[in-house]
């Protein structure tokens, strides 16, 4: 199978470089998914683009949230799953497995992580840090389903890390052999998106379970 455009991407952001050359290839990549995943959400939340882009200081605190807390979450999110899935050690599903457990749970922990020490060191959520924690049911139900800025960082993560799931797949899935499933290059772009739908409904079904 000739080498694509996934595969050149993978080989951009191995781990066996120079970690300043790493870092700055994984922050092109977060931001080039997560400022079309940001546009979307203000085009489709009404008044949404007209109240940031108006400037005064509601948007200049959208942005400075967009900064802090959205590129710092996507471009970790986007580490791991090049740490995971550009150099896997296992195989194809046990990689599939570990990616996923690992940047939900970077996800989920952050958030609660943040909102305990927000309530913690400035008084949010009443000072209470259980009652921060009650909120991060609610914040990933609404980020799986697109609802909230969660979301975006969401869906910017796995959008980043689509072309690395592609490029897994054309590597490691079995195109012959006994007991082989042939896999068209072509639908491995379904597939693809499918994995990653598949951590959207894992992060909805983790919320539930929190939200109790």
């Amino acid at each position: 199978m000739s080498e694509g455009w996934t595969e050149r991407l993978a080989g951009a952001l191995s781990p066996a470089q120079s970690p300043g050359r790493f870092a700055l290839r994984v922050l092109a990549l977060s931001l080039a998914a997560l400022l079309p995943v940001l546009a979307l959400y203000l085009v489709q939340v009404p008044g949404m683009a007209a109240h940031v882009l108006g400037g005064g200081a509601a948007g200049g605190r959208f942005l400075r949230q967009v900064l802090t807390n959205g590129v710092p979450v996507v471009f970790v999110l986007t580490w791991a799953a090049a740490l995971m899935l550009v150099a896997p050690r296992a195989g194809l599903l046990a990689t599939l497995a570990l990616d996923a457990a690992l940047r939900l749970t970077l996800f989920a922990g952050g958030h609660a992580a943040v909102f305990a020490g927000s309530a913690l060191a400035f008084g949010s959520f009443g000072g209470d840090p259980a009652q921060a924690l009650q909120v991060v049911g609610p914040t990933l139900a609404a980020a799986a389903s697109f609802g909230n800025l969660a979301g975006v960082y969401l869906y910017a993560a796995l959008l980043a890390a689509l072309p690395l799931h592609v490029a897994l797949l054309r590597r490691h899935w079995p195109a012959r052999g006994a007991g082989a499933i042939p896999l068209h290059p072509r639908l491995v772009w379904l597939a693809a998106p499918g994995l990653l739908g598949a951590q959207a409904w894992v992060l909805s079904f983790i919320a539930r379970v929190l939200s109790g």
